[in-house]
């Protein structure tokens, strides 16, 4: 099936997301190992535009025109995007991961990996998008 048309047995699900960035290589570093962690692959590439896929659900990044607006997770619009692991395995190597990168950190440390009340990364990537990596309930 062409994932860029939408499914009518996905109702309601997620078809993709697009975001405009300012800084597009150091955005485009970040969201590539995130996303390719989390089973993404490489869609399309252009100009100024990178995307990748994972089933129906693919995620987009533009740079922006306007790159001096600073985004602010804390003001009215998107706050994070939450994404699921398959393991709590998995959540820890992407903690340790985003530990060592420059361009991301590890939020609510002293309540890590419960912050949420389930077994979960949160971390901002390079200009303060929160992202969350959610691991299945251990029990089954």
């Amino acid at each position: 099936m062409d994932h860029d048309h939408a499914d009518p047995n996905r109702l309601g699900q997620l078809h993709h997301v697009e975001l405009y960035v300012s800084d597009f290589e150091t955005s485009v570093d970040f969201w590539g190992w995130w996303l390719t962690e989390l089973g993404y692959e490489r869609k399309d590439e252009w100009d100024g535009g990178r995307s990748w896929i994972n089933g129906p659900t693919y995620v987009v990044i533009v740079q922006a025109d306007d790159d001096t607006a600073a985004f602010d997770r804390r003001t009215p619009g998107l706050n994070h995007l939450a994404f699921h692991a398959d393991s709590r395995e998995q959540v820890d190597y992407l903690t340790e991961c985003a530990r060592a990168r420059d361009d991301s950190r590890v939020l609510y440390e002293d309540q890590h990996p419960y912050a949420g009340g389930y077994y979960a990364l949160y971390c901002e990537s390079p200009k303060g998008l929160k992202l969350e990596a959610i691991a299945p309930d251990s029990s089954g």
